[in-house]
């Protein structure tokens, strides 16, 4: 008889628990409903940058401070980045080059202003500046510069020079984790030219394009030693002045360097 009691109250127990009134019972302290202003502290609209301060600031990368060689050239060669300012107003300067045998073969600088237009994308304005080959020669450059989908870096330049001189390069470059330290970092640039210079051996139209891969280890994110290969070929007109110089129209080299960013 005692089991048959407990039974039934159990049963009775359920019974309520299920009921519509159960279920439309409301917890001892109601939670209140979301509101707009609980909705903008929690996702800020950082799209209009409205989160920015004033503060300024400077980075500086030495993407490439090595040393190249091949069965026909070999010497040191850098390439290198920074910029000073704000979140969307910097002045970034760009300088690459290299030498062979001891004598400057190539060398450029760039000094642009650059606007943020979007997340992770600039706008950039200025003036590129070549030293070697050739006699020095001046550009007027614009371009954007950012991060694409899966993380590609970007940089697409235009350049506009004296005598109806016009130019273009595009550059990606990728960063591949191996693992916390290890790094595969592939590149590629293009360099195509509006018209033939005679005196620096460049033709009309597509004129070069450099390859590049590197396997860096990061002792420091700030400073990380790596061994590479890079390939070069050129196009065109190009091809036909070099060759009738002597020189070689494309080729591969080893590269040796450091990485450093401050």
């Amino acid at each position: 008889m005692r089991h048959l009691t407990v039974l039934v109250i159990a049963c009775v127990g359920v019974v309520a628990c299920l009921s519509p009134r159960a279920a439309r019972a409301q917890p001892a302290t109601p939670i209140p409903p979301v509101t707009d202003a609980d909705r903008a502290a929690a996702f800020p609209d950082v799209e209009s940058y409205a989160t920015q301060d004033s503060a300024v600031h400077s980075f500086v990368l030495v993407d490439q401070l090595e040393w190249h060689g091949s069965d026909a050239h070999e010497g040191p060669s850098w390439d290198s980045t920074g910029w000073i300012g704000g979140d969307l107003h910097r002045l970034w300067f760009r300088t690459a080059g290299d030498a062979d045998g001891g004598h400057l073969d190539e060398a450029e600088a760039h000094l642009l202003y650059g606007r943020a237009f979007a997340r992770w994308w600039d706008v950039v304005v200025g003036v590129r500046q070549d030293v070697r080959p050739g006699p020095a020669q001046s550009w007027l450059a614009v371009g954007v510069q950012g991060l694409v989908p899966y993380w590609f870096e970007i940089e697409a330049t235009a350049y506009f020079g004296t005598g109806g001189r016009t130019a273009a390069r595009l550059e990606a470059e990728y960063e591949l984790l191996l693992t916390n330290r290890l790094v595969l970092q592939p590149l590629a640039e293009f360099n195509l030219f509006g018209k033939a210079d005679l005196a620096r051996g460049i033709g009309a139209g597509l004129s070069t394009i450099h390859g590049e891969l590197r396997l860096r280890y990061e002792i420091r994110r700030e400073f990380a030693p790596y061994v590479g290969i890079g390939w070069r070929n050129t196009f065109g007109d190009t091809s036909s002045l070099a060759r009738a110089a002597g020189d070689s129209s494309g080729g591969r080299r080893l590269l040796a360097g450091l990485r450093l960013w401050f």
